[in-house]
């Protein structure tokens, strides 16, 4: 997975405003030369992570491996837009490159976990970008019938507001908790994906 692109600016504007708001202390864009270094002083690395000039790249096309970038500088905006630009690419079949990843607006950072590479228990939002069907895949294995009814159609995009009491269940990909989804064709395309996440008035939009 590469994340191209990340950029929180001012809630509320026009697309054209945008660029001029952006918050260059939360905004990660190219050339991403000394992210993730000490001389940078506003984003860490974690994991399996690698920078490169033009794409940020969260993990290579290997099983079982974790990537996150986080920004060290806490956040005060009362109103925000995050644009990310993403590519979910890899060799795997249909449902088996990845379990997906996580955009995370959280009080704790840089802290290993089980839901999408970060902690549970989290405080905060978390918009996850899910591209394998646990729950449907283990309901196969036990040999019962999937209901069509419930069935959601992978990759799947969801948000979860947590206060830090709360669990994701990872085995219902997160439907207990969810807020709202939906799905999204993002997997192995040859475009780019952008995804934009706006917190303005106390209303959230994906």
């Amino acid at each position: 997975l590469a994340l191209l692109a990340v950029a929180l600016g001012l809630g509320g504007l026009r697309a054209e405003q945008t660029e001029e708001h952006l918050k260059r202390e939360h905004s990660l864009s190219k050339p991403y030369q000394g992210v993730g270094s000490a001389s940078s002083g506003l984003w860490d690395l974690l994991g399996n992570a690698m920078v490169m000039t033009q794409y940020i790249r969260l993990t290579p096309d290997v099983q079982s491996k974790q990537g996150a970038v986080w920004n060290r500088v806490p956040c005060y905006l009362r109103d925000w837009e995050m644009q990310v630009h993403f590519k979910i690419h890899g060799q795997g079949k249909k449902n088996l490159n990845g379990d997906g990843f996580a955009i995370w607006y959280t009080k704790d950072r840089m802290q290993p976990g089980p839901v999408f590479g970060s902690k549970d228990n989290f405080l905060g939002l978390g918009v996850f970008v899910d591209t394998y069907p646990n729950e449907e895949k283990q309901q196969e294995a036990q040999k019962r019938r999937y209901s069509p009814g419930n069935q959601r159609v992978f990759p799947y995009i969801s948000a979860m507001v947590n206060n830090g009491s709360l669990t994701y269940d990872h085995e219902r990909d997160g439907r207990p908790t969810e807020l709202g989804g939906c799905t999204a064709m993002v997997r192995n395309l040859n475009h780019d994906t952008f995804l934009v996440i706006r917190y303005v008035k106390r209303r959230l939009t994906v």
